[in-house]
């Protein structure tokens, strides 16, 4: 997986009831693009991220 600063990204609800995450990628931390990522959620949240599964990547343009 590779990215770069402000590609959006989804965190897919686990569960029916669970709501996806979105949020912006502010920091690469990995070489060329790779994991981990700095993600600001749209609820204000802010945390390092390595992506699982169930991570998807909206490419900036």
């Amino acid at each position: 997986m590779r990215a770069t600063e402000n590609d959006r990204i989804i965190i897919r609800g686990k569960t029916d009831s669970t709501p996806d995450r979105h949020g912006t990628i502010r920091e690469v931390r990995g070489p060329e693009g790779e994991p981990p990522y700095l993600v600001s959620f749209d609820d204000g949240h802010e945390t390092l991220v390595f992506p699982g599964t169930d991570f998807l990547v909206e490419h900036a343009r």
